[in-house]
């Protein structure tokens, strides 16, 4: 009876035994787990710590940036100046006005840009103010048109004369590359920089545009023969022509180190006419830049 208790004890101690090993490793197990779970939580990253410390935007910023562009030429009065001169002093011009007739429509093409930009930043607490200027090179930034329109009007002179005016046109622009300057306002949160550009663009151009009218006259009172004015043709062209714009757009830094930074960005560039085409430009980029 003694031996039979004996073993029973014997028996309870060693399962108080493993159990007691179950809870430890389960409780050490549990601590290890919180503490991964506590590294997983640490929001210093976002607070803004890297290795060397809170995140400074402040100085010198130089980069390079790859970007793809989209370009719009509006030529809807690319032709005007060119249609008043050819009918200048007519009673057409004057009573119908075909140089305000829109002959050529609006064309898009896209293509790549890449570039470099020079900026410098001042801090204070989180909010960063900086100027920056940039030039970009582009490609397939050239953008073209030709149609052409007929109309059939009767003047008020004496003989009621009844015009039907062709005009034929075609027009093109190349933007070569362009520099923007521009003033930044952005807010950190930590390796964060978001910010909001407002500045002006020069871009260098090259255009060409042509314009043919032919008018066919034919006097109803009394009726006459008719006659023929033109086809005569005009064409204005130049290269190297300098535009004028303003830019806004908005982006975003990422530091990757203290000094350097990830940059995307969207900006829009709207040109003054050149030769009398209005463009304008959207572009998405991305850079690397370095602080010092």
């Amino acid at each position: 009876m003694t031996t039979r208790r004996n073993s029973v004890a014997a028996s309870t101690a060693a399962r108080l035994s493993g159990a007691a090993g179950l809870l430890a490793l389960f409780l050490a197990a549990a601590s290890s787990g919180t503490a991964a779970a506590a590294d997983l939580l640490d929001t210093s990253f976002l607070r803004g710590s890297l290795s060397g410390g809170p995140v400074r935007w402040d100085g010198v910023v130089l980069g390079g940036q790859i970007g793809y562009q989209s370009m719009n030429a509006d030529f809807g009065n690319s032709t005007s100046s060119q249609i008043a001169f050819l009918l200048r002093n007519s009673t057409l011009e004057d009573e119908f006005a075909p140089s305000g007739w829109t002959t050529l429509p609006n064309k898009l093409t896209s293509g790549q840009s890449y570039g470099v930009f020079l900026g410098y930043n001042m801090q204070w607490d989180d909010l960063v103010l900086g100027a920056d200027i940039a030039y970009n090179k582009v490609s397939h930034a050239n953008p073209s048109a030709s149609d052409s329109i007929n109309r059939i009007v009767t003047l008020n002179d004496a003989t009621s004369t009844s015009d039907n005016v062709s005009i034929a046109a075609s027009s093109s622009i190349k933007l070569i590359d362009y520099g923007t300057f521009r003033g930044r306002a952005g807010y950190a949160f930590g390796q964060f920089l978001p910010y909001a550009v407002f500045g002006g663009a020069v871009g260098r151009f090259d255009y060409t545009t042509t314009s043919t009218v032919t008018v066919i006259q034919t006097p109803t009172n009394p009726p006459a023969a008719p006659s023929t004015f033109g086809p005569v043709t005009t064409t204005d062209s130049q290269s190297n022509k300098i535009g004028y714009g303003f830019v806004y757009g908005l982006g975003m830094d990422v530091a990757i180190t203290p000094n350097i930074f990830l940059r995307g960005e969207w900006e829009y560039i709207a040109f003054n006419k050149v030769g009398d085409i209005r463009t304008t430009v959207n572009t998405g980029r991305v850079g690397l830049g370095v602080r010092f």
